[in-house]
Parts: structure tokens; C-alpha cells; sequence
């Protein structure tokens, strides 16, 4: 198997990951032909996965300028995955040239591409950590570097925490990460669910085997089990909803407004909460 010259040293490219089979599904290129394989069989059950990964990104970027709007510049985005157009500074910085990024995941592959996008952003940063380790988050020099934890903060969540299982005590995670942050602060959250799929929940079961075989269990939660992770946060309006119905009328150019009208781009919950 031919190494890509892009793939950083000490990559094991025989084995998927999901950021990179996330950067399959949005068009992107950094991606083995594992992640590919997998990407294929998970779509033979769930041909809409594309779509659900484009409404989560519009939804991103619709809360980003939200956020924008009422007065937050910071923001530190969680399981940030692999770079690609419009992604969380791009969206902030138009919006705010004074906006902060820091991007954390534990994928090499995205932690390198990351840095090498912003090899001269003095706004944002990179940091290698785990969401299940929010204290290694917490402590990072960038995050120093960069966030006045003071200050209101965006924390962004998308699509990360449906891959923590309940052994792994993500609500514990996010509570200790709620915790660091001032009030004001915005919670941004998208999540897996079988509410909402235009599938049955046995046929959408056979692309969530596919992630569990490459052992990355993806966890489809209840809206309510969801809902749990905004304790300590008041919700925005309109709530947990679909990602197309969370405020379309903040939705920007052909891929947002596309976004909103697949039946797929309904599957799952996002949301706001602000921290009292």
C-alpha cells in the first residue's frame, strides 16, 4: 500500500479513521483507500451519509456566526477533524476579524493537516488531545495561548461525541469542560441519533456495524440522552432540533441552502445552549 506523501510518519494507513472517512463523505482528499472501503460499505445501508455530514457542517457554520452575533470571538472546536473549506475560522474571522480558533483532535492525520492550514494564523491553533481527557485540553499551552477562559467561549461538540460511548463518561467530559467556562459561553452540539433517519432503525443499524467494525462505535442516542448534554446550559432557541431547522434563516450561499432540503439532512439533533 503506497504511503501518500501528505500522510505524516507513523500513520498506520491500513486502518480507517473517522476523520478522515468524515473528510471522504464532504469531497475532501486526505483519505487511505480504507477509509474509502469503509466509507462505501456504511453507505450501501445509509446512502444519505454525505448528506448528514454537509447538514452538520451548515449547521457549524450557521452557529459560528450566531455566536458572532452575540458578542463571543472565541471559540475551541473538539474533534475538529481534517480541514476543509469553510471550516470554524474561516467562518469566525470573516465574521470578526478579532475571532480565536483552536482547533483539538487526536487524529494525526487531521492534528497535521491542521497545522499546516494555519502555519501562519496568529488566531488559531492546533492542539493533539482527546476528548476524553478534558484536562489535557484544559491545560494545553495553546489553549493558554490563545483563550481568556474569563471570557465567553464557543465550545463546539459537532459530531464528535456519538463516538463516546457511556464507558468512556462523556457526560462527565463535557460538565468538566462547561465548568472552565465563564458565563455567557455558548455549548454548540450536533449528534447521531436514529430519530429522524428516513430508514428503518434496522437498516440504519448496518452502517453503525460498519463503524463498530473498525472499532469506532458510533452511539446513537435518544433526543433526550442528547438533550442531558446541555445540563448546566440554557437552550437557545428553537432547542434540539433537526439541523436544518436550527435558524435556516442564518443559512449562507449553495452548499448551506442545499444542505437544508435532503431527507437525510434531517437525521440527528443539534442545538445551542448558553452557559447562565
Amino acid at each position: 500500500m503506497e504511503r501518500p506523501a501528505w500522510a505524516p510518519p507513523g500513520i498506520d494507513i491500513s486502518v480507517p479513521s473517522v476523520s478522515r472517512i468524515y473528510d471522504y463523505y464532504l469531497g475532501g482528499s486526505h483519505n487511505f483507500e480504507v477509509d474509502r472501503q469503509a466509507a462505501r460499505r456504511a453507505m450501501e445501508f445509509m446512502p444519505g451519509l454525505p448528506k448528514i455530514m454537509q447538514a452538520n457542517r451548515a449547521f457549524m457554520r450557521r452557529t459560528v456566526r450566531h455566536a458572532v452575533a452575540e458578542g463571543v470571538t472565541q471559540f475551541l472546536d473538539i474533534g475538529s477533524g481534517i480541514p476543509t473549506f469553510g471550516n470554524v475560522h474561516e467562518v469566525a474571522q470573516a465574521a470578526s476579524p478579532e475571532a480565536r480558533v483552536v482547533y483539538v483532535d487526536h487524529d494525526p492525520v487531521a492534528v497535521a493537516h491542521s497545522r499546516a492550514v494555519l502555519a501562519d494564523g496568529d488566531r488559531t491553533g492546533v492542539v493533539a488531545a482527546d476528548l476524553r481527557k478534558p484536562k489535557d485540553i484544559l491545560t494545553a499551552p495553546e489553549i493558554g495561548r490563545l483563550l481568556d477562559f474569563d471570557r465567553p467561549v464557543a465550545l463546539l461538540l459537532v459530531a464528535v461525541l456519538h463516538f463516546l460511548e457511556d464507558t468512556d463518561q462523556p457526560y462527565a467530559a463535557v460538565a468538566e469542560l462547561r465548568d472552565a467556562l465563564a458565563p455567557g459561553s455558548l455549548l454548540i452540539l450536533t449528534h447521531a441519533s436514529y430519530e429522524g433517519i428516513p430508514l428503518s432503525e434496522e437498516v440504519a443499524g448496518g452502517a453503525v456495524g460498519v463503524y463498530r467494525d473498525i472499532r469506532n462505535p458510533l452511539v446513537m442516542r435518544t433526543g433526550e440522552q442528547i438533550r442531558g448534554f446541555f445540563d448546566g446550559f440554557e437552550m437557545v432557541e428553537p432547542g434540539l432540533v433537526s439541523m436544518p431547522d436550527w435558524r435556516p434563516d442564518l443559512a449562507e450561499g449553495a452548499e448551506d441552502a442545499e444542505a437544508q432540503e435532503d431527507p437525510y439532512a434531517f437525521s440527528g439533533f443539534g442545538g445551542v445552549g448558553r452557559k447562565a
